[in-house]
């Protein structure tokens, strides 16, 4: 195991800097909006590549509320299952968004729980046009999936640019230390 790696709860966390729509997991997960439908960003590019499928089926499920999970098919992508989740605007820290953050990654492992799904591949949830501080999110996001019971046995946390990926490395060499 190199020291990018932990593994707790059986859950090995991995990082990556790639295209979240090209891994090949159980289920990836989407930074949805409220109302499910396509938007830009990370969400735009698994529409895209998901097909016309994928907003059907997320019509279905009639939105979903800041800080919880909702899963679909996945379509024309190589992973089974896409877990929608929103997470919240940054307001400047006081308005509870790390409480809902912390809740998007929790809630997207219960959701892979209770599809079977045994990887999961994650964005940096809320860090693009959502406008919440990189080094704050990714905090949440190694804690949070370094200290959560799951029966998943592998999670990708996958970044889009060499920072993110730069900072989840450096928070998982700091967690083992």
């Amino acid at each position: 195991m190199s020291n990018a790696d932990v593994c707790h709860w059986m859950l090995r966390l991995k990082v990556m800097k790639g295209d979240l729509t090209r891994q090949k997991v159980d289920a990836i997960v989407n930074a949805a909006n409220s109302r499910l439908i396509r938007g830009g960003g990370v969400d735009g590019a698994i529409h895209r590549a998901a097909g016309p499928e994928l907003q059907a089926a997320c019509d279905e499920l009639g939105g979903c509320p800041t800080g919880d999970a909702k899963a679909t098919g996945a379509y024309r992508l190589p992973a089974r299952w896409v877990i929608h989740t929103v997470g919240p605007v940054w307001q400047g820290g006081s308005s509870g968004e790390k409480d809902l953050l912390t809740r998007c990654y929790r809630r997207s492992l219960e959701v892979a729980d209770e599809l079977g799904a045994t990887s999961i591949a994650f964005p940096a949830i809320s860090t693009g046009v959502y406008g919440y501080p990189v080094e704050e999110a990714a905090a949440v996001a190694v804690g949070v999936l370094s200290s959560s019971p799951s029966s998943v046995r592998e999670a990708l946390l996958v970044a889009f640019d060499e920072r993110t990926e730069g900072l989840y490395r450096q928070l998982l060499r700091n967690h083992l230390d």
